[in-house]
């Protein structure tokens, strides 16, 4: 039976369904969420290929070798202690700075560079296209979740290094807020566990200087020590004892690069190296303690003992 002329109207006729238009989704059923190829979805397979490392290499001696050089004059040390070791491996280090990666990769030998990625922040450096293209194509970067532990991440890295690439890992997670450095999290030790890989500490000066979380960029020395690599094993073999150890490595360096070897070894062996977090207290104590701290390191330093 025909509806009534007064009921006919654009509501009743007939709509077009699937497949001219999107399904319905069914209420109470929880929707996946849409990747959009960006943070740790965005695909970096292209930056390890041939043709993109070439590439790279180009973009680092040609660009940024020469800003490191200009900006912050490093001054390398310990290359000597990695005369054994071959790639791969896992650099740790500090961060203080967007600089520290440039650093590093200008600082490592070429038998590791020639195949080195850097773990970075998906949510900062592949928020967006082209800031996560120029990340994976410049600094060899991939996605990594700093803000929950990510089986996905750590499996990535795993393959990377099954595959001969070695690894810059930044265990902090982030830029230090104040100057002072964070605990290290044990996603890199468990990585290294994992993949029996050496795991060579690094500690990075003055980076903070040149260019601050928040600041501009400006020019200033930098000092990128190099340490003896650990291997994972025995005592070592529990993820956060190896993350632990390598925490109390950069430690180590840090003293070393701010007073001498010897006397940095024998603290390290008294167990009184100096922590990189700081003072546990307020923030005018810490910034007063940084301040000190940075005021003595700019002091000449002596290498023999006193007559």
């Amino acid at each position: 039976m025909p509806l009534p002329p007064q009921l006919v109207g654009p509501s009743a006729r007939r709509r077009p369904g699937f497949p001219w238009v999107a399904p319905t989704w069914p209420t109470g059923v929880e929707r996946p969420p849409v990747s959009r190829g960006l943070g740790a979805d965005f695909e970096t397979d292209w930056a390890r290929s041939p043709a993109a490392r070439v590439a790279r290499e180009v973009v680092l001696n040609a660009v940024i070798r020469p800003a490191v050089n200009v900006v912050a004059t490093p001054a390398v040390a310990g290359l000597d202690r990695l005369v054994g070791a071959e790639p791969p491996v896992i650099f740790v280090a500090n961060h203080a700075s967007h600089l520290d990666a440039p650093l590093l990769l200008t600082s490592v030998p070429e038998r590791f560079r020639r195949r080195m990625a850097v773990a970075g922040a998906a949510d900062y450096f592949f928020d967006r296209r082209l800031k996560g293209v120029i990340s994976a194509l410049a600094l060899g970067a991939v996605p990594i979740e700093r803000t929950s532990v990510s089986r996905r991440s750590l499996h990535s890295l795993e393959e990377l290094i099954a595959d001969d690439w070695s690894v810059i890992i930044f265990p902090e997670g982030g830029r230090t807020p104040d100057g002072w450095g964070r605990e290290f999290k044990a996603g890199a030790a468990y990585l290294a566990t994992k993949a029996a890989v050496p795991v060579v500490p690094v500690h990075i000066q003055g980076s903070r200087l040149v260019w601050r979380k928040g600041g501009r960029i400006r020019r200033a020395p930098t000092a990128v020590t190099f340490g003896t690599p650990v291997q994972p094993g025995g005592t070592l073999s529990d993820a956060r004892a190896l993350a632990r150890a390598m925490e109390v490595a950069v430690e180590v360096l840090a003293d070393e690069q701010a007073s001498d070897w010897w006397s940095a070894r024998q603290r390290a062996a008294a167990g009184s190296s100096p922590a990189l977090t700081g003072p546990e207290s307020g923030a005018w104590r810490r910034a007063w303690a940084l301040e000190r701290r940075q005021r003595e390191r700019r002091r000449p330093r002596r290498h023999w003992p006193d007559l």
